[in-house]
């Protein structure tokens, strides 16, 4: 439970980092970026540990969850475009 709490602690802060970081025009507010953050961090911990890269109890590091973030961003944006 706790490592869950630790990746959207950590996703929050990675969504804001990725929405920087992230080229092009989001429409996205501050709700919807933490959200994203969130997904990323969740989907670099859960990612990691079905590759084998985290244990049982461990969540996705910082620079991880910034890719994971990024990588909903920018899936975000592209099935966006087509709606």
């Amino acid at each position: 439970m706790w490592s869950l709490i630790v990746a959207i602690v950590i996703g929050f802060i990675a969504g804001l980092i990725a929405r920087a970081l992230h080229p092009g025009n989001d429409k996205a507010g501050f709700v919807m970026t933490t959200v994203l953050g969130i997904a990323g961090s969740l989907l670099a911990t859960y990612g990691g540990r079905l590759l084998g890269l985290y244990g049982e109890n461990s969540a996705a590091g910082f620079i991880a969850s910034i890719i994971g973030a990024i990588i909903i961003l920018f899936i975000y944006n592209i099935l966006s475009k087509k709606a």
